[in-house]
């Protein structure tokens, strides 16, 4: 196919492969104002820009932690805050190896004439706000589509239209020199088995892939994050390598070798369980897999360090070795060398599930 080879192409190529270096992964700090304020709130603390900004800056300054992270996803609040040094988080993320991301779809909306899937908004304007994030340090961007399973869902009306939005966000992304993550996140919510899971991550996989070839996406400027396959939250838990099996099989079907990194988002799942099945599909031999096996984790990176923190200036050390042993666990499952006894304190075996999840 013809893709995209505008003037940002060995750009977006080269930030591409930077970020899946590896043993590295993504930090996803975008939450939106709303969903940070309910991750607040269960410390007691007072959804303010101040507090907001507090915990973001724990996490970016806390020590050797960007030796395991190659990027980080910001809202746009956090783009332009500043540590309490005085030092941009921006300029501070550049000093330390990661590259700085941004959300920039504006959430889901109900798709009229289903029964309540949905479709994501914000590519009126995003070719003007791609170019203003550009120029304020971000060098890729997050998108994120939903979609569920039901008994008729995902409609193919849902998954076509979600793949198209996805697409048209990608292009515009590339043209303003962004490297867009394609989240067509499959919500884990119901009571299906992981063959209902593994059937739906493949036709909504390959509806996406066709969508960015037909507009043109360069292939290796891109990043993936999916779901990873697994049976509903109210069905029965399988091995780490059962996910590990039919997650595979599920990119080896739909993702061309192009495409050079899966980041996966952890879905709900607890801070360990996460690892876990990301270090088993690392671990998997005797299997193709063209692309890095990463993570673009935001619960699993920072709910126990979240409780650690309590709002508590006394806290920010401890909290940030709590971190810290996140990521590191992280970056052993890209390389397939977790060791299941780490640090497993503040929670860390605890589900993260929220039904239709939303940021």
């Amino acid at each position: 196919m013809s893709c995209y080879r505008g003037k940002f192409a060995d750009e977006l190529i080269a930030n591409a492969a930077y970020i899946v270096t590896p043993g590295k992964g993504i930090l996803a700090a975008d939450e939106s104002t709303g969903t940070i304020g309910k991750r607040l709130s269960s410390i007691n603390v007072e959804n303010v820009e101040e507090n907001r900004r507090a915990l973001r800056e724990l996490l970016f300054t806390t020590p050797g932690a960007f030796d395991y992270i190659s990027g980080v996803i910001l809202f746009e609040e956090t783009l332009y805050q500043k540590a309490s040094s005085g030092i941009p988080f921006v300029e501070l993320m550049k000093k330390g190896g990661v590259l700085p991301g941004i959300k920039v779809d504006k959430g889901t909306v109900e798709l009229a004439g289903t029964n309540g899937e949905t479709t994501t908004q914000g590519l009126d304007g995003l070719a003007e706000r791609c170019k203003k994030y550009y120029e304020a340090g971000a060098r890729f961007a997050k998108w994120r589509a939903v979609l569920k399973i039901g008994d008729t869902e995902p409609s193919q009306l849902a998954i076509n239209e979600n793949a198209n939005g996805l697409a048209r966000y990608a292009i515009i992304c590339q043209q303003n020199g962004l490297v867009p993550i394609v989240e067509p996140e499959i919500l884990v919510d119901g009571a299906h088995d992981i063959n209902k899971c593994a059937d739906v991550t493949e036709r909504v996989l390959a509806a996406c892939f066709k969508a960015l070839n037909d507009h043109h996406v360069l292939l290796e400027g891109i990043l993936l994050k999916p779901n990873m396959v697994t049976p509903g939250f109210d069905s029965a838990k399988v091995s780490p390598e059962v996910v590990a099996e039919y997650t595979v099989r599920a990119l080896q079907r739909t993702v061309p070798a192009a495409c050079p990194g899966v980041m996966f988002l952890s879905g709900g799942q607890s801070e360990h369980e996460a690892t876990l099945n990301l270090n088993a599909m690392n671990k998997l031999k005797e299997t193709k897999k063209p692309w890095s096996l990463s993570f673009s984790f935001g619960r699993a990176l920072q709910q126990s360090t979240l409780k650690a923190w309590a709002g508590k200036e006394e806290n920010v050390k401890k909290a940030q070795e709590v971190f810290l042993t996140r990521c590191k666990a992280n970056s052993e499952a890209t390389l397939g060398t977790y060791s299941s006894s780490a640090n497993l304190g503040y929670g860390a075996s605890e589900s993260l599930h929220v039904k239709d999840y939303k940021y």
